[in-house]
């Protein structure tokens, strides 16, 4: 099939398709459309996409069919609520306070070979496509809400998952990921995300990944964000994940092997008598919940240890999503009111990265090395190179 690649300068079409992968939508900018054929068939999944009509955009769906193993290809409940619903609710405020270039990936965009074809995968806004004049850039992301944006804004986009990107395999010359591996619940699914941005990219050609990190420079912060505790574990019943079942289950962790549940399910009774957030840290002693997640370990350390939080997000009163998907998510509880901020509040779900995490994430790798790795504003970051 054919996608045209341009910036306010030139013009070119190239071929993007899968070997894996089936889409049925459209990529949108103001030069072009273009609509994607099909290539291949296996299991599929749906998610939503904008499609122009005229001059305004609106939503459609798009479905995805792709060879990934579904435990890692299906989405969980808990990024499907507090990450996808939540950014497409709040899409137009995140997006008028996300400016601000970071020098380093401003930086490493810059250093890229004039003609390079550049990928953003969780482009967001689209704050980062064009930043290098030079250079050709096509973005994806999840949520529908923040494509629409950016292809008001005339950016090559398209709708997609960062774990099933819908790009062949080295199409591009780079790949960035800002900020979006700590919004995956699961190692697997974190790492299957940095194989398809290598996969998509040339031999020889540079990944550059951020995730926020545990140790943040201001340690103020953290204290405004809700760690998953006890509470938020029982709520996440359904595919998703954590795993844990319903009270009235005979399991209770899923997860855990038969051996090893009625020694779980003891100490998880003695948690639901623990009213204190810092006496539950210290009662929670590496309670695995599913691939990826597990509870605080150490009592002498409480929640130096935890990863996993919810980050609020405020959208104000005034902001007219709240007559939107905020009143939806009010009425089914994904939101509160806070009527001393004026605002709505949601959770996004984050995985916070401590140092060294991401190295080992990539360590296994067999087509890429790690060419740098440095601390950023309070993200830890790398940068590969495709070897083969």
């Amino acid at each position: 099939m054919l996608f045209g690649v341009g910036t306010a300068r030139s013009f070119c079409f190239k071929r993007i398709y899968t070997d894996s992968t089936l889409i049925v939508g459209y990529i949108f900018s103001r030069r072009s459309f273009s609509s994607m054929k099909e290539v291949g068939i296996e299991s599929a999944s749906s998610f939503p996409t904008s499609q122009s009509v005229g001059e305004a955009p609106v939503l459609r769906h798009v479905s995805v069919r792709s060879k990934c193993s579904s435990n890692v290809q299906s989405t969980p409940e808990i990024e499907k609520k507090y990450v996808h619903g939540v950014y497409d609710a709040i899409a137009p405020h995140f997006s008028s306070t996300r400016f601000a270039k970071w020098p380093k990936v401003s930086a490493f965009l810059s250093s890229l070979s004039p003609g390079s074809l550049i990928l953003d995968a969780g482009c967001g806004n689209g704050k980062y496509l064009g930043l290098n004049p030079d250079c050709f850039f096509i973005g994806c992301d999840i949520s529908a809400a923040l494509i629409n944006i950016c292809t008001d804004r005339g950016h090559e986009v398209l709708v997609a998952d960062a774990v099933n990107l819908p790009y062949r395999t080295g199409y591009g010359d780079a790949a960035i990921s800002i900020a979006v591996l700590h919004h995956l619940s699961t190692e697997n699914r974190r790492r299957k995300a940095v194989e398809e941005l290598v996969r998509v990219v040339k031999k020889g050609g540079s990944v550059l990944i951020t995730v926020w990190a545990r140790e943040q420079e201001d340690r103020s912060l953290i204290e405004k964000w809700t760690p998953l505790n006890q509470r938020y574990v029982e709520e996440w019943i359904g595919p998703g994940s954590p795993r844990v079942r319903n009270p009235s289950s005979p399991r209770i962790l899923e997860s855990i092997p038969e051996a090893e549940e009625n020694g779980a399910g003891e100490r998880l009774k003695g948690l639901r008598a623990k009213s204190s957030k810092v006496k539950l840290a210290e009662d929670m002693q590496s309670i695995s919940l599913d691939e990826g997640h597990s509870f605080p370990a150490g009592s002498e350390k409480g929640y130096a240890e935890q990863q996993e939080y919810f980050v609020p997000w405020h959208l104000p009163y005034h902001r007219a999503e709240v007559s939107g998907a905020s009143a939806v998510a009010l009425a089914s509880g994904l939101a509160k009111k806070d009527d001393k901020k004026g605002s709505v509040v949601y959770n996004r779900y984050y995985h916070v990265f401590s140092e060294g995490e991401l190295e080992r994430l990539v360590s296994g790798l067999d087509n890429a090395i790690l060419v740098d790795r440095f601390y950023d504003k309070s993200n830890w970051c790398i940068i590969l190179e495709k070897t083969s």
